[in-house]
């Protein structure tokens, strides 16, 4: 059974060989562990003690922007997007975040369809967005879910 748990400062060696596997424009060591802080949620996913999945979220007052989740492409197919994604999402919630934003690319139609799974909804299209491995650029999709009703104030 995987278990999720906050990400270490000691996970950064393997979190950047799933970076590189699992991406095909993958962030730089340096970028993965700017991502840290208090402002952020970090997860990651564990199978038979070794970490296999990671997700990147910061949180800015009552939302949240997912920049990055990944799964060991050795362990895909096996529904770990899913359940770390999910259990982000019953956090966040948890925490009192009312929206989840992210960015996927336009082209990443099994992404798009585990994000739709999960109730996420298209919002917007950002055009050029993402560096591709040929040096061209490609649409980002924007897409959010709504963890929570927003509470107005008079």
């Amino acid at each position: 059974m995987p278990t999720i748990l906050p990400l270490e400062s000691q996970d950064f060696d393997r979190l950047f060989e799933i970076e590189q596997a699992a991406h095909s424009v993958p962030w730089s060591l340096g970028t993965l562990k700017n991502n840290q802080g208090e402002r952020y949620h970090n997860l990651k996913l564990i199978e038979d003690d070794n970490i296999v999945g990671f997700a990147v979220c910061q949180t800015v007052l009552d939302e949240a922007t997912l920049f990055n989740i990944a799964i060991d492409p050795q362990f895909q197919g096996r529904s770990f997007g899913y359940l770390l994604l999910h259990t982000l999402i019953e956090q966040l919630q948890q925490k009192g975040i009312a929206t989840l934003w992210l960015e996927v690319r336009e082209s990443n139609q099994k992404a798009r369809r585990l994000y739709e799974r999960l109730g996420f909804n298209e919002v917007d299209i950002r055009k050029n967005y993402y560096p591709t491995p040929d040096g061209k650029r490609e649409n980002a999709v924007v897409m959010a879910l709504y963890l929570a009703e927003p509470t107005f104030t008079s």
